[in-house]
């Protein structure tokens, strides 16, 4: 049943993203380089899932991340930027209260685009540049 109810609430916030949060993520290295990370790191639910106590949206999105797992450690690892645990703590909680982090190890997808569109540019600029023979 919880199984179930997870996901179907996880898919709910899903269905329901927001453009908007492209702008926290744009020009900011520190968030990049955490979405990124999240994207690549092993991330599961809890084995057992805890009781939801109330059906608001944030209570629904905070029992989400109740339940969610993964390694501080290797996300840190990942991000290539030193971080202490409350460090990484800090950094997360916009992207995740904006939720541009998703409790399954993915991201809003209008994030994940502007991603790939500026990887794109920037192989784009690159091909653009002229051969140097020497």
């Amino acid at each position: 049943m919880y199984e179930d109810h997870y996901a179907q609430k996880l898919a709910w916030f899903k269905q329901n993203e927001k453009p908007e949060a492209v702008l926290l993520v744009a020009d900011n290295p520190e968030f990049i380089r955490i979405v990124m990370a999240w994207t690549n790191l092993h991330v599961k639910r809890a084995d057992r899932l805890t009781a939801l106590r109330g059906g608001s949206e944030n209570e629904v999105w905070e029992w989400l991340w109740e339940n969610t797992r993964y390694s501080q450690t290797e996300l840190i690892n990942r991000i290539g930027i030193h971080f202490s645990e409350s460090g990484l703590d800090s950094k997360m909680r916009p992207l995740i209260g904006n939720r541009i982090l998703y409790p399954d190890g993915t991201v809003n997808s209008f994030v994940q685009r502007y991603l790939r569109e500026q990887v794109v540019k920037l192989f784009e600029a690159k091909s653009k540049r002229p051969i140097r023979k020497g």
